[in-house]
Order: structure tokens, then C-alpha cells, then sequence
């Protein structure tokens, strides 16, 4: 059609325009718009064919076969080793032993013999309070302590007392009249059996001897009642005496023994704030002095742990800005819950001979609650959780693929971990890039500094011929 269009412009622009009918005129026109609609179609074409190819590669259309991706991990060996599982909390340093010396009595400090950072022995004087009154107080009650001791001496050494003494004389005069009329009456007694004296006489003999026998008695009785008595209450009198004095003087001479004060621990002095001549109140702490030859950390741990724990167990203990941890052991797992926090508080005891450890510093305390040889250990890195919340691990197979499997994690350590089913010893694991990876997925191993390597065989293509990767 263009062709012909053009073929009949050609013919009509052999004839002059004046001489052009209106016919011709109007066909030459339409001949004309024809030619330029067709040349813009096939330019419009044109274009079409050579954006297509374009857009064909820019989407990844190929007749070519798709080259499967490669991802680059990472990858660890299963080991067997020996897993420690530890108990690790945040603690606070306390002394050994620690001691607010509280003085008894208020009084001025007379002197001090000790300041801080002075190292101390159990029973040292450390310091004196004002004591003249206390002093005197103490000889005066002494005094009256040695006289009641003397009053005893005399009570219990001295001769008995006069009403003592009478009812005496009246028992022996009593029995001496006995005595008599019983003489008297046995010899009328005689008399009148043989006749020589009159009944008469021996009746008054008889009534004489019951009465001289009632009141020998009597006497007797009063005697007894004296001696049993007045001599017991005496003595109980002067022992009283004593008890009260000597009462009286100890209690003197521990008040004037509470102006010294002496450390009740040996250690260090660690606080002091008073100074000679001020007054030291009664219940007010004068000196601290604390045992920090070995410290304790304690720590609040949560109650299952705490089940993991037991006496004796190895521990260490890590404090900021020492190099090296220090060694431990546990002395304390509190049998009950802490109301506040119900947690379970525990105590870690270390040696502290160079004075290292301050007490109210906060550390990091690791208490070994158990050691389990042989453990398949992975990085803690590998171990991912699937949405149904079990766990499972990429293996890196020799075929050059990751491959999915299901465990069972056991005691964790630091950056590491136990696995108790699922894993054998020499499989390798994706330690670096596993989120994510699809299962059967081609990996290229790289090493932990980011350069390609291949340490296992099944990593490297055969010798003399490329990867696809490489083809391409």
C-alpha cells in the first residue's frame, strides 16, 4: 500500500498543480497521509522489537537454563568434650566477720589507740573512755565488799549468842535436878520396900522426879529450837551481807571496765569517726572493725538454680579491673525463699590475703554446679528455634547442601552448648548464616575472617573443571 501511495505521487507531481483536477487533488492528499501513518507503524514497530530484548533481560528472562544460588556460610565441627554447666549471678562483697563496737556507758573519749586501716588482734585495747567517777565508784563498793567478808568470818567463827547460852544453863540445871530426884526417889523407893518409910514420903519422891523430868524436857526443846533457828538465820544474815557487797562491787568494776575498749575480732579498722575528747553515746557505733582476710560474696539467685547447687561446690569469683578470677568455694545455699524477692540467697567464700577484694564491691560470682564428660558441644550460634518452638540445627552435608535436623540442647556454657540427641561426633554444623537457610540449600563454606576456603573435601569443585558459578 505504500508502495502504491508512493507510486501515484510520483505520477501526480508530473503534472502541474494548476492543471490537477480536484479529483486528483483530493487522492493525492489521502495518498499522502496514508504513506506517513504507515512509516509511523513501522517505526512504532520498530522501537517494540528492539525495548523488548531489554525488558526480557532486565526480568531474568532467558531461554537459558536458571543457575541455582550458592549462599557462603560458616560452618563448626561436632566435638566431644567435657561441658561444665555453672551458676553465674551478680553479687555484693561482704567481710568475714565485722564488728560495730558499741560502748556500754557514755563518756568522753580519753584517747584512741588505733586509726583507720590499722590492723588489729582479737582482745587489743583500742581505745580509753574518761573513768575517774567510774573508778571511784569501783573502790568505794570494793570497801564494803571486804567488810561484809569479815562480818561473815566473824558470824561463822564467834561463840553463840547469850540467849544461846542461857537456854544452855537452864537444860544442864534441869538435868542435874533430874538427876537428883531420881537419886532421891530410888532410895525411898528402897526404904519403903523394906519398911522404913511411909508411902506418904514415897509418893512425893515420885511426883518430884515427873516434874524435874518435865522440865529437863522443856529446856531441852528450847535449846534445840534456838540452835536450829537463830544460829541458821544468823549465818543466812551475814551470808547476805557478803552476796549484796560482792554484787555491788562486780557491778562497779564492770562499768569502770566498759571505759576500755577492746576489738572483739582481730582485722582491720575500717571506721573511726570520732576523735579523743568527744563524747561517745551509749548504743552509738565508736569503732568498725572488720575481718577481711576472706570475704563473701552474696548473690540472689532464682529457686532452680539454686536446686543445682549444693556445699562445697567450686566457685570464682570475677571482679572488675582484675585480671585474673579468684578461686571459692560455697558455704552458704539459704534453706528458705526470700519473702521479697523469692529468690534463694547464696554465699561464695574466697581468700583474700592481699586485701584485693573490698568488701561492698559488686562482682560476678560462677559457682560449678556440675561437670559432664563426653558432651557433643556446637556453637550456641547454630542452634535456632523453628515456630513450633523445637530446636534444630543446619548441617553441612558432604554434598555440598544444608540439611535440616531436630535436637535436643542440653546444659549451656557460655557460647557453647550440649546437645543430647540428634548430632553425631564429626558432623559440621552452620555456625554463621543458618537463620533463614531453606533446607537443602547449596552452600560454599567460608572461613570465620571472611575469606573463601574449603576445609572438608566436598567443599572443592574437581580438579581441572569449573563450578557453575564459575561458568557463568
Amino acid at each position: 500500500m505504500i508502495q502504491a501511495g508512493n507510486e501515484f505521487l510520483h505520477y501526480t507531481s508530473s503534472i502541474a498543480p494548476n492543471q490537477r483536477s480536484p479529483k486528483q487533488r483530493r487522492v493525492r492528499s489521502q495518498s499522502r497521509a496514508s504513506v506517513c501513518l504507515g512509516t509511523a507503524r513501522l517505526r512504532l514497530i520498530l522501537l517494540l522489537a528492539s525495548i523488548i530484548p531489554v525488558l526480557a533481560s532486565a526480568l531474568g528472562c532467558s531461554a537459558d537454563k536458571p543457575v541455582e544460588p550458592t549462599v557462603s556460610v560458616q560452618v563448626a565441627p561436632v566435638k566431644k568434650v567435657t561441658i561444665e554447666q555453672t551458676v553465674t549471678s551478680e553479687a555484693i562483697l561482704f567481710p568475714l566477720a565485722q564488728s560495730a563496737i558499741v560502748p556500754k556507758i557514755s563518756a568522753p573519749v580519753r584517747a584512741f589507740y588505733v586509726n583507720r586501716g590499722s590492723k588489729v588482734h582479737e582482745g587489743q585495747l583500742l581505745a580509753r573512755l574518761e573513768s575517774r567517777d567510774l573508778a571511784a565508784a569501783a573502790q568505794d563498793n570494793q570497801g564494803t565488799y571486804n567488810q561484809a567478808q569479815a562480818a561473815y568470818a566473824i558470824a561463822t567463827a564467834s561463840t553463840l549468842p547469850e540467849e544461846i547460852q542461857k537456854a544452855q544453863g537452864d537444860t544442864q540445871a534441869a538435868k542435874l535436878a533430874l538427876e537428883a530426884e531420881q537419886k532421891l526417889y530410888d532410895s525411898r523407893q528402897d526404904l519403903y520396900k523394906q519398911g522404913a518409910l511411909p508411902r506418904k514420903d514415897l509418893d512425893q519422891a515420885g511426883v518430884a522426879l515427873t516434874q524435874a523430868r518435865n522440865q529437863y524436857e522443856l529446856a531441852q526443846r528450847h535449846l534445840d529450837a534456838l540452835m536450829a533457828v537463830s544460829k541458821q538465820q544468823e549465818l543466812k544474815s551475814a551470808a547476805g551481807q557478803l552476796q549484796s557487797a560482792k554484787g555491788k562491787y562486780l557491778g562497779a568494776a564492770a562499768q569502770l571496765s566498759y571505759s576500755e575498749i577492746r576489738s572483739p575480732i582481730g582485722g582491720v579498722v575500717t571506721d573511726r569517726p570520732l576523735y579523743p575528747g568527744e563524747m561517745a553515746a551509749a548504743g552509738t557505733p565508736l569503732l568498725t572493725v572488720m575481718d577481711t582476710s576472706s570475704v563473701v560474696a552474696r548473690a540472689h539467685i532464682p529457686q532452680e538454680q539454686a536446686a543445682l547447687l549444693k556445699l562445697g561446690d567450686k566457685a570464682t569469683v570475677i571482679v572488675s579491673g582484675e585480671e585474673d578470677p579468684i578461686e571459692g568455694k560455697v558455704t552458704v545455699v539459704s534453706p528458705a525463699l526470700d519473702p521479697n524477692s523469692t529468690t534463694v540467697e547464696v554465699w561464695v567464700q574466697a581468700i583474700n590475703p592481699k586485701g584485693r577484694l573490698r568488701p561492698g564491691t559488686s562482682v560476678q560470682i560462677s559457682m560449678l554446679a556440675r561437670a559432664v564428660p563426653n558432651s557433643i558441644i556446637i556453637p550456641a550460634a547454630a542452634v535456632l528455634t523453628a515456630p513450633d518452638g523445637s530446636t534444630y540445627v543446619m548441617v553441612a552435608g558432604s554434598d555440598n547442601r544444608a540439611h535440616q535436623k531436630t535436637v535436643k540442647t542440653g546444659i549451656r556454657q557460655g557460647d557453647q552448648v550440649q546437645i543430647l540427641d540428634g548430632l553425631a561426633d564429626g558432623d559440621r554444623v552452620v555456625a554463621s548464616g543458618a537463620y533463614g537457610l531453606p533446607d537443602n540449600t547449596r552452600i560454599r563454606v567460608e572461613a570465620a575472617t571472611g575469606s573463601a576456603t574449603t576445609d572438608h573435601p566436598s567443599d572443592r569443585a574437581p580438579a581441572g573443571k569449573e563450578t557453575e558459578k564459575d561458568a557463568k
